[in-house]
């Protein structure tokens, strides 16, 4: 795995939402931002991870718009948060657990709590 893959990219975002639940404070959209100090990664690719996310189910609160020409445009990040099926897939799915270890393996800098 890559610290750009899919799956680490959907741990990192996840376990920012669940660690800021966890602790009772609303996430920092700026956390969740493409070029974020988490994230890094570009807007298009960042964009395919939240549309699946959403629609997945495992986020919720952001707001997709469809913008002229059929680009959608993400909103309302402040209010995202992890859904008990995202806290699911975060606790169960091997896929995932391999993410983790790999940012653990490699030291990944990342601004929460690992689970």
């Amino acid at each position: 795995m890559a610290k750009d893959d899919y799956y680490v990219i959907v741990y990192q975002i996840l376990a920012y939402l669940y660690r800021c639940l966890k602790d009772g404070k609303p996430a920092d959209p700026h956390m969740l931002e493409h070029d974020s100090p988490i994230l890094q990664i570009n807007e298009p690719y960042w964009s395919y991870i939240i549309e699946n996310i959403l629609k997945q189910e495992f986020v919720e609160g952001i707001t997709a718009t469809k913008a002229w020409g059929g680009t959608v445009v993400y909103s309302n990040l402040e209010r995202c948060r992890i859904t008990p099926k995202g806290i699911e897939y975060l606790c169960e799915n091997s896929t995932i657990k391999k993410a983790y270890r790999f940012l653990k393996d490699v030291k990944s800098i990342v601004p929460f709590e690992l689970l």
